[in-house]
């Protein structure tokens, strides 16, 4: 399973995400879950870092595993990016029950 926790402040602030496991609906390489979910990871921190040039507070990237937080201070420019990623995930999480878990975490 996929577990994707969505960071926010006490205020709702989105701040970032982390995103571990496998979904295990194919193999490695042909799994459609794994690869929406990774593609929308990657796609959300490279604009943050490459369009935004924001520099995250925890950048971790390992198989199988991303997180991606911003401080308080730089979250404003990321909110739409970040809603609209976890919208996907959502939708995701709805199409593929029990392969994809979404948590919120308040840091």
């Amino acid at each position: 399973m996929i577990r994707a926790q969505i960071f926010a402040n006490a205020e709702g602030l989105l701040l970032g995400f982390s995103v571990v496991g496998h979904s295990d609906l194919a193999e490695e390489g042909s799994d459609i879950l794994c690869a929406a979910v990774s593609s929308a990871a990657y796609m959300t921190a490279n604009t943050v870092l490459e369009i935004l040039h924001i520099t995250p507070v925890s950048l971790r990237v390992d198989e199988g595993e991303m997180l991606f937080r911003v401080s308080e201070a730089d979250a404003r420019p990321c909110q739409s990016l970040f809603a609209g990623f976890k919208l996907h995930l959502l939708g995701l999480e709805e199409q593929y029950a029990g392969h994809l878990r979404v948590r919120y975490t308040e840091v």
